[in-house]
């Protein structure tokens, strides 16, 4: 590896980062992480801290999952890659898509499609809704359902169901016959309403409205986040997603779930769907499916759907679609012992524990700090604060401040993740408790400075 110098002057000048102005990357050179073991990454100054941000959400089991590892080097060494495309398949992805299956039966989803992430996983979902809709005789179903705050991913389809502006204006015109309703976000909504329970309710009416507005027969499906991760941690109430499944299937409209972040126990429970009791037709997967240490996701499929494609005999249910890494051994190898490790580690009990260890410190910070608007949490180890300059008017906090949070939280020893006024926290789910402790010690420090 080259040398530190190096690395700190040639930060940033080749490269344009994901998510951020090219020209601050440039003027404000980001972090170097250069090593990371358990749930603790360090920079190239040998500065090291506990990783609340998880990765992306991804790293579940942490950074020294040795199964894994070993999983991706002996596949390596026996099938670095071969395509799933029709015709050849490879064993570790037969042996993936079974345990799959059986992990993701509480769920009613009993086939796998294979992508190389979750973008890829939303955009399958959304081609194969149309696809289904076509076979069964009902082309005009072409527009999709999303929430406002909503994270989809980047692909155009994603981008097109997204809810937040930051990943649709500069990239409009976007995919058509997208149309969002309000969030359930009780801390700001049009209905200037603070009740998560009738809030869900204004939601799932705003739901019926838009469906009648559009009609229900041009409408493919509605995807949601069971809990909406990067728009800022936002839970539902416990009758949102039942509701939603409801009025979807009244009306013959698929509902796609999107677990890019959820599943595979960060809620507290196995996935999110399974959180609020609901069995979606479609699940979008990937980040936590390999730990993230190998770019894979999968989108898990209802037999509603399945008996619809696999008994079309007019030839309309050929699936057009697909990726290069579709499949891909190595990520299947990985996937394997990633899935037997998070079983075996029952990783939704201590993703509860903590989760509610981290909620309890956060509210405590919020009496503690002005500048704290609001907490968001306690479903598992995804929670947020939002930060206000003015709490009656809840204006958001300045960037500056935000800014000053984050480096001093890193310098009291974690890793937060600043999203707009938000500080956003989904660290790995085999934190420990004191780990937890220093999450929250290190944000106090941070709040400390922002103030």
């Amino acid at each position: 590896m080259k040398d530190s110098n190096f690395l700190k002057e040639h930060n940033a000048k080749s490269l344009w980062h994901p998510m951020a102005h090219p020209g601050d990357s440039l003027a404000n050179p980001p972090a170097i992480i250069t090593s990371a073991q358990g749930v603790k990454i360090t920079d190239v100054d040998g500065h090291e801290v506990v990783d609340a941000v998880g990765g992306l959400w991804n790293v579940n089991l942490g950074f020294s999952c040795q199964p894994v590892k070993d999983a991706i080097a002996a596949q390596l060494n026996v099938l670095p890659y071969y395509s799933t495309f029709r015709g050849t398949t490879n064993d570790q992805v037969i042996q993936l898509a079974e345990e799959l299956r059986k992990f993701f039966a509480p769920d009613g989803l009993t086939r796998a499609f294979f992508t190389s992430g979750g973008s890829d996983s939303v955009e399958t979902a959304l081609r194969l809704a149309r696809q289904y809709h076509k076979i069964r005789g009902e082309a005009g179903r072409t527009k999709f359902l999303s929430l406002k705050k909503g994270y989809h991913g980047t692909h155009m389809g994603g981008a097109s169901v997204n809810g937040n502006a930051n990943f649709r204006t500069q990239y409009e015109p976007l995919l058509p016959g997208c149309h969002h309703i309000p969030a359930p976000y009780a801390y700001r909504n049009p209905f200037n309403e603070t009740d998560p329970e009738r809030l869900a309710q204004f939601c799932l009416q705003a739901l019926e409205d838009e469906i009648a507005f559009q009609g229900a027969g041009t409408i493919a499906a509605f995807i949601m986040e069971p809990i909406l991760g990067a728009g800022g941690v936002i839970p539902p109430h416990s009758s949102f997603m039942p509701g939603v499944r409801e009025i979807c299937t009244k009306h013959g409209i698929l509902l796609i779930a999107d677990e890019v972040i959820t599943a595979f126990g960060r809620t507290g429970s196995w996935t999110g769907s399974r959180h609020w009791g609901v069995q979606p037709d479609m699940m979008c997967t990937a980040k936590a499916i390999t730990n993230g240490y190998f770019p894979f996701g999968a989108v898990m499929i209802a037999d509603r759907m399945t008996e619809v494609f696999e008994k079309d005999t007019t030839g309309k249910a050929a699936i057009g679609h697909g990726y290069t890494y579709s499949g891909h051994p190595v990520g299947a190898a990985a996937a394997l012992a990633c899935l037997e490790e998070t079983l075996r580690l029952n990783v939704p009990e201590n993703a509860a524990a903590r989760g509610t260890q981290i909620h309890e410190g956060l509210l405590a910070l919020q009496q503690k700090y002005e500048l704290i608007g609001d907490v968001r949490g306690g479903h598992g180890l995804m929670s947020a604060v939002e930060l206000v300059s003015d709490r009656t008017s809840k204006a958001a906090a300045d960037k500056a401040s935000t800014g000053r949070l984050q480096e001093a939280a890193y310098k009291a020893g974690a890793m937060v993740r600043v999203s707009g006024p938000n500080i956003i926290l989904s660290p790995p789910l085999v934190l420990s408790e004191a780990e937890a402790a220093t999450i929250l010690s290190a944000l106090d420090a941070g709040l400390a400075a922002a103030g």
